[in-house]
């Protein structure tokens, strides 16, 4: 059901980057949606403060792999450790490792009947139950590490593109995750608004935030990423950190997706 990745590829996949421990270990991971096959033996490791982008092709599994990661998508074969904890069928503290791992997809997501605020404490209260008082001050903490506290009262179609995607990201920081998912957060944005978003997770990378981001800004690659991953079929082809990935690509086909994307 599956090719075995060469030995050059297999040797990529399992490159590490020792910093502070492992926060997320993929091993062998494959899944199916019936017949087909989106991920194919996946493996990679990501250790605490490192910040990983992920690129591709459309339909080369490089969301679906980051969905497994808070088992929003279920995978079939393989295993997945995140901060310790193994996810699979009935693993006891889903919820709270769910807690550990913030995501921001595409879209927004935002509730359009609740205002800024209300929409960044619904999960502090209902799950965490915290009191009001003391979530609506995580909230504007969070509203103003993302730079828009101003807006607190306002409501999600009162605000731009770029704005929705940072009350977003700061609605996952009220949590206080240990690492964070972006599942292409710009791709649904104006491009004027694109780099007031990459300027928020620049700053979260920089405060050492783990983070594996799916994204094709490659600018915010170079300048953020400590590697960058190639995927495609559903398989990682190519890793590397950013200088060797962007100046002396090692696969054909990274080869010829960089030379699409860049040119």
């Amino acid at each position: 059901m599956t090719s075995n990745p060469t030995d050059e590829q297999a040797g990529m996949g399992s490159i590490q980057t020792v910093r502070g421990g492992t926060a997320v270990s993929i091993e062998n991971v494959s899944k199916w949606y019936g017949n087909f096959q989106v991920l194919r033996d996946v493996n990679l490791h990501v250790a605490t403060g490192e910040r990983i982008v992920v690129c591709g092709p459309s339909g080369s599994g490089k969301s679906t792999l980051i969905r497994c990661v808070n088992q929003l998508e279920k995978h079939q074969r393989g295993r997945i450790v995140v901060n310790g904890t193994e996810l699979r069928p009935g693993t006891k503290g889903l919820p709270a490792i769910r807690r550990e791992v913030g995501m921001v997809f595409q879209q927004f997501n935002l509730f359009p009947h609740l205002n800024v605020i209300d929409n960044c404490t619904l999960a502090l209260v209902r799950a965490r139950k915290l009191a009001r008082n003391a979530a609506e001050a995580v909230a504007m903490e969070n509203l103003t590490r993302v730079r828009i506290p101003e807006q607190a009262k306002k409501f999600p179609a009162q605000l731009s593109g770029g704005q929705q995607q940072r009350v977003a990201i700061a609605r996952a920081l009220c949590m206080k995750p240990k690492i964070m998912l972006f599942d292409e957060p710009t791709s649904a944005l104006d491009p004027e608004m694109i780099k007031e978003v990459l300027d928020v997770m620049t700053r979260l990378a920089d405060e050492g935030m783990t983070m594996i981001c799916v994204t094709h800004e490659m600018g915010f690659a170079r300048e953020v990423a400590d590697r960058v991953i190639f995927m495609d079929g559903g398989e990682i082809v190519e890793q590397a950190n950013p200088a060797e990935f962007f100046s002396n690509p090692v696969q054909v086909r990274t080869r010829q997706f960089l030379s699409q994307l860049l040119h």
